[in-house]
């Protein structure tokens, strides 16, 4: 079916005189702030699926992760239950970024009495509900698990 819609959009396209651009690129914002290994680990399937699918199609996509609130233990060495596929994931997919919210690093630190350390993977942005609306304004597709 996929094939069949992908050569009538060719058709479709050359038949009204334009050129047909293969190689789009797609973003897509994925939001975690659950402390849900099954929330995460679905945030990482999605992850996973969408890249295989967009790459299968012939196109890109860039996706970012955003976690804050209880999410944020998803970036946690030692307390994270997906830390080892976060690892592996960075590796693989060139595409990928997760970003942690600093608002709720400051708070979680501020209760443990020390600096909260996260994964090097996960680079720390001011504000996790503020980069969503960020990301949005910039175009992304917005999925929550």
């Amino acid at each position: 079916m996929k094939s069949v819609l992908t050569a009538a959009v060719v058709a479709a396209s050359l038949a009204a005189g334009g050129a047909f651009a293969e190689g789009k690129t797609h973003y897509v914002a994925i939001h975690v702030d659950e402390n849900d290994p099954q929330v995460m680990n679905m945030a990482l399937n999605n992850v996973v699926n969408v890249s295989k699918y967009y790459e299968s199609v012939g196109d890109e996509v860039v996706i970012e992760v955003v976690a804050y609130g209880p999410g944020l233990n998803m970036f946690i060495p030692g307390k994270s239950p997906v830390e080892h596929r976060i690892s592996a994931m960075s590796l693989e997919l060139d595409n990928l970024s997760f970003a942690a919210c600093g608002n709720t690093h400051r708070k979680m630190s501020e209760k443990a009495g020390k600096e909260i350390e996260l994964m090097s993977e996960a680079d720390m942005v001011t504000s996790g509900v503020v980069r969503l609306i960020e990301l949005q304004e910039n175009g992304y597709a917005y999925v929550r698990p």
